[in-house]
């Protein structure tokens, strides 16, 4: 890649991002506009994949509302990516969960590390 992009790239990325991986329950506040406000949402669920690229690296949570599951991907460094916490540590053995969108209720759920 050029020079002068890995340069722009390296200007935009967050100083601080905290560690979590794949199976991790997170909350995600995220800047929302309405009209001419900006609030922050939150978006609680669990992280189903990452994918990495330097300052692009993505993520997708997946939550149940009303009995629906919801997925969002998130840029990682995105300004309207207020911060992110790690709600638990997850125990999984797989790189992607996308088994997870198959299952129901406690099926569900990902084991907690100890």
């Amino acid at each position: 890649m050029s020079e002068i992009i890995k340069k722009i790239e390296a200007g935009e990325m967050k100083a601080e991002v905290p560690a979590f991986s794949v199976g991790d329950t997170v909350k995600v506040y995220g800047k929302i506009k309405e009209g001419n406000r900006e609030r922050i949402q939150v978006f609680e669920g669990t992280v189903i994949k990452k994918q990495n690229g330097s300052n692009r690296v993505t993520f997708t949570v997946r939550k149940t509302s009303n009995g629906i599951g919801v997925e969002k991907t998130w840029p990682l460094h995105s300004p309207l990516v207020e911060k992110i916490e790690v709600v638990r540590k997850g125990k999984v053995r797989r790189a992607k969960l996308f088994y997870l969108r198959d299952r129901v209720g406690k099926a569900a759920k990902v084991k907690e590390k100890k």
